[in-house]
């Protein structure tokens, strides 16, 4: 509108600067001609100036409100048309951003998707029957990848091994880890005869593709059909819980080791032990997430209360009966789950009974 008004006083004072140097009155027609041509100036000015640059920046934003292709409007005007342009280009640069977020997140969802769904593939699906045990195993991801691992292996010699593990953290990297060793864990139980030497050669392996800051604790068991006895390897992780049905006591065994992918070598810094169980006893793995799982106050779970509970419900139930009340007892009392849990229960059970088999094999925590 400035430009406007500064054309009009450029043309009238033309119109009066040539009527005074003639020195002569411009006749009606003349005067008529000249506003006629000032009409069409203006007009052509109007349109460049005004309502073209308009009906680009209106076009814009219809594409952009219609979900059709748009684009940045180029200009250095600072008058209303300039305002409004810059405008357009400051919500279209943010819907470009969200935009290119929401792609990013979409791409990302999909990728956790098939990433916790290889790692559940890779968990056990259900718990299998080993001859003189009942056993019960479950777990609850903190998130889409887990760092938690477990598993019941039988192998052609007739033993079992049952492990429990937690890498440090959660998430993407632990979930990484836990693959890797669940893996790992699967194919050394069908060449190796002993806990002890499995234990040995997955820390080999994982010491290799691990950063120093990442570790996993674990605990292994293994169970000899043929001599009837359990054994331990521990590697730096959580108390075994023995529950004693002959005096109704709780015992918390120090799995003891260092964790795998700490040292290249843990040969010498872990053992196999034997546990003394008779039938009717219970066998208790778990991973931290349990015992450090807080409530609205922020007090932890914790290790006696858990040998609280076992005392409580052992005497009364099976291995689905026991591992359901103390999932029930740690689910009421926590206000928010931070953490992985999961939950291994083994009752020795010589004569494997009819009711006193597990029903809901499933590995899923549901509690």
């Amino acid at each position: 509108m400035i430009d406007f008004l500064i054309l009009s006083f450029l043309m009238v004072g033309l119109y009066y600067g040539l009527n005074k140097y003639y020195a002569v009155e411009l006749t009606v027609n003349v005067l008529i001609y000249f506003l006629i041509g000032f009409s069409f100036i203006f007009a052509l000015f109007y349109y460049f100036d005004i309502i073209r640059p308009l009906k680009e920046i209106l076009y814009q934003m219809q594409s952009l409100l219609t979900g059709h292709p748009y684009k940045r409007i180029y200009t250095t005007r600072i008058d209303e048309i300039g305002i409004l342009a810059h405008f357009f280009n400051q919500v279209t640069k943010s819907v470009s951003e969200v935009s290119a977020d929401i792609k990013d997140r979409d791409r990302l969802m999909g990728e956790l998707q098939v990433a916790s769904q290889l790692q559940k593939d890779i968990l056990p699906l259900v718990s299998p029957k080993i001859p003189g045990l009942q056993i019960v195993a479950k777990t609850k991801p903190a998130t889409e990848l887990g760092g938690d691992s477990f598993n019941i292996l039988r192998s052609d010699s007739g033993k079992t091994y049952i492990y429990i593990g937690d890498v440090t953290g959660h998430g993407v990297a632990a979930g990484l880890i836990m693959t890797m060793v669940s893996s790992l864990v699967s194919v050394f139980s069908g060449m190796y005869t002993s806990a002890f030497e499995i234990m040995v050669k997955v820390n080999q392996y994982i010491k290799k593709h691990v950063k120093k800051s990442m570790f996993m604790t674990m605990v292994m068991l293994c169970w000899d059909e043929k001599s009837q006895k359990m054994t331990f390897v521990g590697a730096g992780h959580e108390h075994i819980l023995v529950y004693r049905t002959a005096t109704g006591t709780c015992d918390a065994i120090l799995s003891g080791g260092v964790a795998l992918g700490m040292v290249p070598d843990n040969s010498k810094l872990i053992t196999e032990k034997e546990i003394d169980i008779s039938d009717g006893d219970f066998v208790v793995l778990y991973s931290d997430g349990i015992t450090e799982a807080r409530n609205a106050e922020g007090e932890l779970y914790g290790l006696e209360r858990i040998k609280k509970a076992i005392i409580e419900f052992a005497p009364q139930y099976s291995a689905e009966g026991l591992h359901y009340h103390l999932a029930s007892d740690v689910s009421n009392y926590m206000s928010q789950q931070d953490d992985d849990m999961s939950l291994i229960v083994i009752k020795r059970d010589a004569k494997n009974s009819a009711d006193e088999q597990v029903k809901d094999n499933s590995t899923s925590w549901n509690v």
